[in-house]
């Protein structure tokens, strides 16, 4: 459930595994069109999802259920996966997976013609929805997601003010600063690295975009070195590092634990951590579990600013596609429309709307407040850098090159931040050079 955001928020590189090449793939492509009449559609259609636990609580059926309000005739039928792309990518070798599904980051963004319907052209569809980019392919849409998501650092706002502090810092010198009061003034662990977890980690390549304010991020690390002086991941994983170097963090990450974090962080035995907004629902729920205030929990931007002001990246949650091969390619259209335009689904998770012309989510409107740019990022050049990402084997949506960011932080493994580094931009620019990049 948690892992799904991660992952699809890798800016447009998704994971790193190599494209699925199973026979499940077809290179001729096919439309899915969307109904002109509700009251023709039929079929039953098998959704598959992530979300395991909207279906164990009935969630899904509810929105099922208001769905066959305007198409009486379709049967929706869910199916929640635990280990999502592991399972999903197996199935793919098929024609069977689902009629609707959560595209997975082990397809190729070249292959999504050979294992999803199109949705339409980028024109037409880019004109209502924000993130065509993401899986548009020779000018079609091959996915659209539900909803909208952006990196950022949950925090308990009781915490932070105890320890003095009221404004956002805008450097990460300042944000270190605060995090050293919070030790010294306060009972709570400053940081929690979440680092048993792995893929909490990953969630640091999000600040790529939001340090400089550059909508082109993506472009610049398919085409130079991610880890340059002054460059995004090398800022965020520079003070990922000095968190852990300073002693700001839990005291023994390898026995860290992600479900509980989220309740400690809501009593306020934890002051932050770096996640994005999609987990804001959820702390939220684990305050009212623990019988605390639910608004302690607040949302605030990576410490750069560029003009003066905050930026934060926009992008999507998973994608949803359409199988290929689907015998009622209509029904499942008509579901896909229905959930992105007319479920709630944003609104229920306190989420970004892929609708352009919808509002931000309330939880958002300190960003307002302070005038946070928000921005998203080009991705043309995102199948590239997945394409670099895999090659080099850095894996910059992988938990193991920071999880090892972290051990050299804490001195459990020997080397300099800066040797690493280094290391890590001559495996990538070494591979965009003999991939022809």
């Amino acid at each position: 459930m948690n892992r799904r955001h991660i992952l699809v928020m890798a800016v447009g590189s998704a994971l790193l595994a190599a494209g699925c090449t199973g026979t499940g793939g077809t290179s001729k492509g096919a439309d899915a069109k969307a109904p002109d009449d509700p009251a023709k559609v039929t079929g039953t259609i098998k959704v598959l999802t992530v979300r395991t636990d909207l279906v164990q609580d009935g969630t899904m059926d509810k929105y099922a259920a208001e769905f066959n309000k305007i198409y009486p005739k379709v049967k929706v039928k869910f199916e929640a996966l635990t280990n999502y792309e592991a399972e999903v990518k197996i199935r793919m070798n098929t024609e069977n997976y689902g009629d609707v599904l959560m595209i997975p980051g082990v397809i190729k963004k070249s292959d999504y013609p050979k294992f999803f319907a199109s949705l339409g052209t980028v024109a037409e569809r880019s004109k209502k929805y924000r993130f065509t980019d993401y899986t548009a392919v020779d000018g079609k849409v091959y996915g659209q997601t539900a909803d909208g998501v952006m990196p950022g650092f949950l925090y308990n706002k009781r915490v932070w003010q105890e320890a003095g502090v009221t404004d956002w810092p805008t450097t990460p010198d300042e944000f270190l600063a605060d995090l050293k009061a919070i030790k010294s003034k306060t009972d709570a662990t400053p940081y929690y690295t979440n680092f048993a977890a792995g893929w909490t980690l990953t969630s640091w390549t999000f600040v790529n975009g939001a340090v400089h304010c550059d909508p082109q991020a993506t472009t610049k690390i398919a085409e130079g070195n991610p880890w340059a002086a002054g460059a995004d991941l090398r800022v965020g994983d520079t003070l990922l590092y000095d968190i852990v170097h300073e002693g700001l963090v839990e005291k023994d990450p390898t026995t860290s634990n992600w479900e509980a974090s989220k309740g400690q962080l809501a009593k306020g035995q934890i002051a932050t951590q770096w996640l994005g907004t999609w987990a804001i629902i959820q702390f939220q729920d684990a305050a009212k579990k623990a019988g605390v205030n639910p608004d302690d929990i607040g949302f605030m931007p990576f410490p750069a600013q560029t003009g003066g002001k905050f930026c934060a990246t926009v992008g999507p949650d998973y994608n949803q596609g359409i199988n290929v091969h689907s015998k009622h390619k209509e029904a499942a259209r008509a579901w896909l429309d229905w959930f992105t335009d007319k479920s709630g689904y944003a609104d229920d998770n306190l989420a970004i709307s892929p609708l352009k012309d919808a509002p931000m989510p309330t939880v958002l409107k300190p960003y307002e407040e302070q005038g946070v740019k928000l921005i998203e990022l080009d991705d043309s050049k995102g199948a590239e850098v997945k394409a670099i990402d895999t090659e080099s084997e850095v894996g910059i949506n992988t938990p193991d090159y920071r999880q090892e960011l972290v051990d050299l932080a804490r001195g459990a493994k020997k080397g300099s931040l800066d040797d690493y580094l280094k290391s890590l931009g001559q495996k990538w620019t070494e591979t965009q050079k003999n991939m022809g990049s």
